[in-house]
């Protein structure tokens, strides 16, 4: 227990240093750089974001997930990682005109060709990361997390600063894949195999390929609504639609990737040693719904204040988008950890089918909604996110026998920090006026707070049990 804990504690200290420095670049860059300059490196980012899911064909996860690796293994997992990496930077090379042309952008051609620059590198520090994760060595991969996080932030502001426009975000983004890099290779476990080699190649291709498949369709529908709002209504529209993303994705850098590099491995582990995985997803879900609710409640209670603090008041059209995506992120916070335990168990097939169907049902609801405008662009995401929780929770139940019920059951202490965090905060948007701004905010949180850790404490909810293990290995 307290060697999982200390694993989440550096987990977690490594994805808030991510946070604070991406939410301190945001409010900068969104002062420094127009919302057409910031728009064009969206869409540029959920293009190479998209080819970034094909670069290792899946040998991330099978060198944390298979039960014994040996030494061709790791050769046969790096050349399909080193092949893949270098090929897709000859893709996105050819396809950068042509793509610029779509999108009517020009200077995407340039912003691309940069980014690019990132899959010759990557394919050497992933193979590192993925090693450092399969031994659940989060202390290491914090220390190359901080190395490449900080450099991008020096890196990106200083050539925002120097006028260099949406070009500043991807030169930052080169310059800390660079640093983290030679970061990772300093951190390597010993016995790394370096050297490429094709044999045993083709027996992981089709695992691989499984893994990606779902990975590249679940990727898609993430960034399904830039793609579409870059098309059909403009540059800045996908600057707007992205705050609001931002926002809640809060949740996610700060928790769930904090979480998931840990509970991965957790997961494999325990299919390896032919144990059952199913109260290990309860109880980290039960964790995860106590901070997603009352966050995802807060986010739509104080969404203009909230916005303003980090963005400036020149973004207040992503808070009514806020509004309508929070309530259906909450509901799908209790489910979010299943991708992983699906991949820990070996059902690449049965995740791939849950993406397909997921992000078919998105796209059907994307295009249409987008000829609309934003807001119906929103709520199309949203019911695309209770689309996806359905579809989930009928394969937990036919795979694993999870049934509804059982799963509410656990997270009904959950539900009672959320609503002890809520309650106070609703007294205080009654009480102070809205002209008070991100002071009434802030008391709302202070007072939200107050309530939320005095429900978890007294109900001896699952997350104090983690808390006090991180706590005693401080």
């Amino acid at each position: 227990m307290r060697g999982l804990a200390r694993n989440f504690a550096f987990g977690f200290a490594e994805k808030y240093l991510q946070v604070a420095l991406a939410l301190a670049s945001s409010a900068i860059l969104a002062r420094l750089l127009s919302p057409a300059e910031i728009g064009v490196y969206s869409i540029a980012a959920v293009l190479t974001g998209l080819a970034q899911v094909f670069r290792d064909l899946g040998t991330g996860q099978l060198l944390v997930a298979r039960r014994d690796l040996s030494v061709p293994e790791q050769r046969a997992l790096f050349t399909i990682g080193l092949a893949m990496g270098w090929g897709l930077a000859l893709m996105l090379a050819a396809l950068a005109e042509p793509l610029a042309a779509f999108y009517r952008q020009p200077e995407l051609r340039t912003v691309l060709h940069i980014l690019l620059l990132n899959f010759l590198l990557v394919p050497f520090s992933s193979q590192v990361t993925a090693m450092l994760r399969r031994e659940m060595r989060a202390g290491a991969l914090l220390k190359v997390s901080a190395c490449y996080c900080v450099v991008q932030f020096i890196a990106t502001i200083a050539f925002a600063v120097a006028g260099m426009g949406a070009r500043a975000l991807a030169w930052g983004g080169l310059a800390g894949t660079f640093t983290g890099l030679i970061a990772a290779l300093l951190l390597q476990p010993p016995g790394m195999a370096w050297r490429p080699a094709w044999q045993g190649v083709w027996e992981l291709v089709r695992p691989g390929s499984l893994a990606v498949t779902g990975n590249a369709i679940d990727e898609l529908g993430v960034v399904a609504p830039d793609l579409v709002a870059g098309k059909l209504l403009g540059a800045e529209e996908v600057a707007v639609l992205g705050k609001a993303q931002s926002v809640l994705a809060l949740f996610n850098q700060a928790v769930t990737s904090a979480v998931s590099p840990v509970i991965f491995p957790l997961f494999a582990r325990h299919a390896r040693e032919g144990n059952d995985p199913v109260q290990a997803y309860l109880s980290a879900a039960s964790c995860i719904t106590a901070l997603s609710w009352p966050f995802f409640l807060f986010a739509g209670l104080f969404a203009s204040p909230l916005v303003t603090l980090l963005y400036g008041y020149q973004w207040q059209a992503s808070v009514p988008l806020i509004r309508i995506m929070c309530g259906a992120a909450a509901l799908y916070s209790m489910l979010n950890m299943a991708r992983y335990m699906l991949l820990a168990t070996g059902h690449f097939a049965e995740q791939a089918r849950i993406d397909a169907i997921s992000v078919a049902g998105r796209l059907v609801l994307l295009v249409p909604a987008a000829m609309e405008g934003l807001q119906w662009l929103a709520a199309a995401v949203a019911l695309s996110l209770v689309l996806r929780s359905y579809v989930v929770l009928r394969s937990l139940r036919a795979l694993y026998g999870l049934e509804l019920m059982a799963l509410l059951r656990q997270m009904r202490k959950s539900a009672i920090a959320a609503l002890a965090a809520v309650t106070p905060a609703l007294l205080v948007l009654a009480a102070v006026p809205a002209a008070a701004g991100p002071l009434r905010m802030m008391a709302g949180a202070a007072a939200g707070a107050l309530g939320w850790g005095a429900a978890i404490w007294l109900q001896r909810h699952p997350l104090a049990g983690f808390l006090r293990a991180a706590g005693s290995q401080q």
